[in-house]
């Protein structure tokens, strides 16, 4: 039983540590990543997630940089027939492409780890609260679509982390929002 508890230690360890050691796009350029982007998959150990993943439906992020190189982000989820809105401001941290945020729900360490700047970008983010501890990578789309050979890109990184399919959800188009409020139901 001590043995199977120090492997279990371990196995958590090696994974707290890929997850430090992810790395952030080469020369990333904020200015080029600022503006919309959608959300096309995610995958993520949160239980929250998990226990909504069949149900979620594409949310869109814009983001923008401030003079002082922090991030500002603001998220519209479709949740039933309304949308939930969420803004985060994060701290650049170290490198550009790497980015803080702490607050009443815990700690947050979001990184750009790919993006062609004009159709995807693969962010990941890392949360801590509580002393509970997730791990999230989303696939990001300037448009709606997703070819097959991102979606095969993205299942390729994510294992690399510890995040498995059964974990995964790719989300369909959600619709449009009207003053913020409704979904078009067109």
């Amino acid at each position: 039983m001590k043995a199977a508890q120090s492997s279990l230690a371990l196995v958590l360890l090696c994974l707290l540590r890929v997850q430090a050691e992810l790395p952030v796009q080469p020369g990333f350029d904020p200015e080029k990543f600022a503006g919309t982007w959608h959300i096309v998959a995610a995958v993520s150990d949160c239980p929250v997630f998990l226990s909504m993943k069949d149900k979620m439906k594409s949310s869109t992020s814009i983001f923008s940089f401030l003079p002082d190189g922090n991030m500002a982000m603001k998220a519209i989820f479709p949740v039933a027939d309304e949308c939930k809105k969420v803004e985060m401001h994060l701290q650049q941290k170290g490198q550009v492409g790497h980015y803080i945020t702490t607050g009443e729900d815990g700690k947050r360490d979001l990184r750009v780890i790919e993006t062609d700047y004009e159709h995807y970008a693969i962010v990941s983010s890392a949360a801590e609260s509580d002393k509970k501890s997730s791990t999230t990578l989303q696939l990001y789309m300037r448009g709606h679509d997703v070819s097959p050979q991102l979606l095969k890109k993205f299942k390729e990184l994510y294992p690399t982390v510890g995040l498995t399919d059964d974990m995964l959800a790719i989300m369909p188009k959600s619709g449009e929002w009207q003053h913020g409020q409704q979904r078009d139901r067109t």
